[in-house]
């Protein structure tokens, strides 16, 4: 790992944290947007939504690699994938495992971690840590091609 990569790791809790939050704030906005344009004031639904679309999409990548990371139990990972479809559960969630201590520790299949990886997922997560930078950019064309495949589809209630 080069120092670089050092200096921008972050723990499993602030990663996990920082996207519950942004997934409720993007929520608030597509939320607020959705009553300007209701009231005719204007229409920003568009940007809103894709706003929030995308965190939405980064929100759900990251709680799958933190599920991985801290051995969730299945049902308490897809808990945290459902909620992110109901406006501001993702804090509550948050403010719960972390309470219970499941977002505590550091990475344990990066280097120094201790941890062997086992499987196909833990074996894709390994590498993602060993290679911070080039898997951030990876991940942004990912969910970037996504998000466009998502826009073309059209949004998921036309509306009348």
């Amino acid at each position: 790992m080069t120092t670089e990569e050092k200096s921008i790791t972050v723990s499993p809790r602030v990663l996990f944290r920082g996207f519950a939050i942004a997934e409720m704030f993007t929520w608030a906005g597509l939320i607020t947007a959705l009553v300007l344009r209701a009231t005719d004031v204007t229409n920003i639904v568009p940007i809103a939504g894709g706003i929030h679309g995308f965190v939405f999409l980064c929100y759900s990548v990251i709680t799958t690699f933190v599920w991985v990371n801290q051995k969730w139990r299945f049902s308490l990972g897809l808990t945290g994938l459902l909620l992110a479809v109901v406006p501001f559960a993702t804090v509550p969630f948050e403010v719960v495992v972390d309470h219970k201590g499941l977002l505590n520790g550091g990475w344990r299949l990066a280097p120094g971690g201790g941890d062997e990886p086992r499987g196909f997922i833990e074996h894709v997560q390994a590498w993602v840590l060993r290679h911070v930078l080039l898997s951030i950019f990876l991940l942004i064309i990912l969910v970037t091609a996504v998000f466009l495949v998502l826009l073309w589809l059209g949004p998921p209630v036309p509306r009348s």
